[in-house]
C-alpha cells in the first residue's frame, strides 16, 4: 500500500454533466443498434435444408423402363442410367450375369441433389437383394425346385401376365405346372419383352421369332426375368394356389379363365377374340 502526502490534495471524482450522460446514453444505444443490425440476420437466417424428391417405380416395369425414369428425375442424359448400370458393380447374384432385370425392385426411393444414377440403381439392387434373400423365398423356391433367380423370373411372368392381384397364384401355377410337363410357357408377355413392347394382341408371326424369350418355341424359363417383380408376384411364385391349370386366358377385364382342358381354352380364346373385335369396332 502506498501511503499519501498530507500535503496531496484530496482526488476530486469526475462526474458526467447532464449533458455528457445524455452523449454517453445515445453512443451505448447506438452501439446496440448496431450490433443488433448485424446478430438479428445471423440468428433468423434458417440453414438452407434440401427438400428431398422421390422416384417411384411400379410393379413389373422392365429394367429399361427404369433407366429411362430414372434419367428424367435425375435430368440426366437419356441413356446415362443405362450406361451406368454396366458399370455400376452391382450385388447381384451369380445367375444375373451383370442384367439387373428383376433385381430393381420396386418401391418409392429418395432424390436429392447428390443422388446419382449409380447410387439409385444400387439403392435399388440392395432392396432386392434383402427382399429375395428372405429365409421364406429361399425355402419356397427349393421346395418348387427352382433357384431363387428363377423364382424371381416367374414372379415377373406372374406380375405381367396376372390381370388381378387375386389372379397371381393361379398364373404362378400355369407356369409351374407347364414347366413339370416339360410344356412350353406359350406366354404373350415374354414375346413382348423380346419386341420390346406391351400388347394383348400376338399373332402367328410374332410366336415364331428367333429369341430366347420366345417362349412358344423353347421349353423352360426365359433366360432372364421379364420385369421388375413385386412382392405380391414374389409371394404367387413361391406359394401357387392348387390347382391342375394348364391354360388361362383374360376374355374380358376382371374375367381370366384358367383351365386344364385345351378346348374349353380354344372357347374361351374364342370369346377373347369376339370381345376385342367388338371393342374395336370391327
Amino acid at each position: 500500500m502506498v501511503n499519501e502526502s498530507p500535503d496531496t490534495p484530496p482526488r476530486r471524482t469526475l462526474r458526467p454533466t447532464r449533458r455528457g450522460r445524455l452523449a454517453l446514453f445515445i453512443g451505448v444505444v447506438l452501439v446496440l443498434v448496431v450490433a443488433a443490425a448485424v446478430l438479428v440476420p445471423l440468428l433468423t437466417r434458417a440453414p438452407k435444408v434440401e427438400r428431398a424428391g422421390s422416384l417411384v417405380i411400379p410393379e413389373g416395369r422392365r429394367a429399361s423402363q427404369v433407366y429411362e425414369a430414372v434419367d428424367k428425375s435425375l435430368d440426366a442424359e437419356p441413356g446415362t442410367t443405362a450406361k451406368a448400370a454396366t458399370t455400376a458393380d452391382l450385388p447381384l447374384p451369380a445367375e444375373a450375369k451383370g442384367n439387373p432385370e428383376g433385381y430393381l425392385f420396386p418401391a418409392t426411393y429418395p432424390v436429392t441433389s447428390g443422388t446419382t444414377p449409380q447410387s439409385l440403381l444400387r439403392y435399388m439392387v440392395d432392396t432386392a437383394v434383402q427382399r429375395f434373400g428372405a429365409d421364406h423365398i429361399a425355402a419356397g423356391a427349393q421346395r418348387n425346385g427352382v433357384s431363387v433367380y428363377q423364382t424371381v423370373t416367374i414372379a415377373s411372368i406372374v406380375q405381367a401376365e396376372a390381370d388381378t392381384t387375386a389372379d397371381m397364384g393361379k398364373v404362378a401355377r400355369v407356369v409351374h405346372n407347364r414347366l413339370e410337363r416339360g410344356m412350353p410357357l406359350q406366354m404373350d408377355s415374354t414375346l413382348n419383352y423380346a419386341l420390346n413392347r406391351s400388347t394383348l394382341h400376338t399373332t402367328t408371326g410374332d410366336t415364331k421369332i428367333d429369341s430366347p424369350y420366345n417362349s412358344y418355341e423353347r421349353k423352360g424359363l426365359p433366360p432372364t426375368p421379364i420385369g421388375n417383380p413385386g412382392e405380391q408376384a414374389m409371394t404367387a411364385a413361391i406359394s401357387p394356389t392348387p390347382g391342375a391349370w394348364l391354360y388361362f386366358v383374360t376374355v374380358a377385364p376382371g374375367d381370366t379363365r384358367f383351365t386344364s382342358s385345351y378346348t374349353e381354352q380354344q372357347r374361351n380364346v374364342a370369346e377373347f377374340n369376339r370381345n376385342r373385335r367388338s371393342a374395336s369396332g370391327g
